[in-house]
């Protein structure tokens, strides 16, 4: 009987240790281990379901094992059909992480921040809230709206009309899931600290106010792509403005053609319109596209110079010629001219 007893005792505490061992295991599986060879980025919607999450994270970060990532989900509660215990958010997943780590981060938020880039040529609403939209989990739509929302943005202290001058381009750290107050909360505080109490009184020895300066990069960033260019155009336009003379810059018929031109000629010149600079003394009323830092440095910061004048180089690198009289204006638009002629003959 005794025999019988430690038979029994032996087997009971072999089957234990057995279970012991499956535990801890499963534990150390779900809990400790990196569970994932690969690394990406999981952006997850508010009606992204965990199955589609799972198979994200098969396809594309090759895990060690995939039940211990379904094991994590469920001792989480991550898997309700709804979806609703797992929060929005890009998450990225990186090799040294567990299962459970992943379904935690899901089940509480731990997303990381994204980088939110507004670069480029930004002339048009559309483009802008599409280059938003394309970077955060918000539609472009709702974004196009915002920019001509007079209510929404008089919050910011803007218009629809004066909007561009509010955004700078930069990147700026933010969570994917920002909402759109958050978005543009966050520009209005980038712009307030651009401008400090220095640049504000380089605006006012320039006779400009601060929206003014905003409007002369405007036209700058819309002569040039060459940096070292934006000093000089900017101390050209400054002397036309300082004259009382026509700034009669291209870029201000452009906007007046919603940048539907491929060539500005003087049929369009006549268009009404208070952005028309050939047909109006003074600055347009308000940016006619998003300049950069750069540009409204240079206005700030304008070479000094005696230029009135400038067209495109008979080069053809993007450079501009520049002069003092309209007698060599005329000259260096004739060498571009006849320079574009030529090239045209060779095609």
């Amino acid at each position: 009987m005794k025999r019988k007893f430690l038979v029994f005792g032996l087997v009971l505490a072999l089957v234990v240790a057995t279970i012991a061992a499956f535990v801890l295991g499963q534990y150390w599986l779900d809990n400790k281990r990196a569970n994932f060879t690969k690394e990406a980025v999981l952006y997850v919607y508010p009606d992204t379901k965990a199955e589609e999450i799972l198979a994200f994270v098969d396809t594309a970060c090759l895990p060690l094992s995939s039940k211990s990532i379904r094991r994590s989900f469920e001792k989480e509660g991550l898997l309700s059909e709804d979806g609703s215990t797992i929060k929005p958010g890009r998450y990225p997943i990186k090799t040294s992480y567990p299962s459970i780590y992943l379904a935690r981060a899901l089940k509480f938020g731990w997303q990381e921040p994204t980088m939110l880039t507004i670069s480029g040529t930004l002339r048009k609403k559309d483009v802008i809230a599409r280059k938003i939209s394309a970077q955060m989990m918000i539609d472009s739509a709702t974004v196009h709206n915002a920019l001509n929302d007079k209510a929404f943005l008089s919050q910011y202290g803007f218009t629809p009309e004066n909007v561009f001058a509010m955004i700078l381009p930069d990147s700026y750290q933010m969570y994917w899931t920002a909402s759109l107050e958050e978005i543009f909360a966050r520009l209005k505080t980038e712009y307030d600290a651009f401008w400090t109490a220095e640049r504000l009184a380089k605006a006012s020895k320039q006779g400009l106010t601060q929206m003014q300066v905003s409007v002369m990069a405007s036209i700058v960033s819309g002569e040039t792509l060459k940096t070292f260019e934006y000093p000089i155009i900017a101390g050209v336009y400054l002397n036309r403005y300082r004259k009382g003379m026509k700034l009669q810059a291209d870029p201000t018929i452009c906007f007046c053609y919603d940048y539907t031109l491929n060539r500005v000629l003087k049929k369009h010149l006549t268009i009404d319109s208070p952005y028309n600079t050939y047909k109006y003394v003074g600055l347009p009323p308000a940016p006619i596209n998003v300049p950069s830092k750069a540009c409204i440095d240079a206005v700030l910061e304008p070479q000094k110079h005696n230029y009135i004048f400038f067209c495109a180089s008979s080069a053809f690198d993007g450079t501009h010629k520049f002069a003092v009289s309209y007698s060599e204006h005329l000259k260096n638009a004739r060498e571009f001219q006849s320079a574009l002629n030529a090239r045209s003959r060779k095609k």
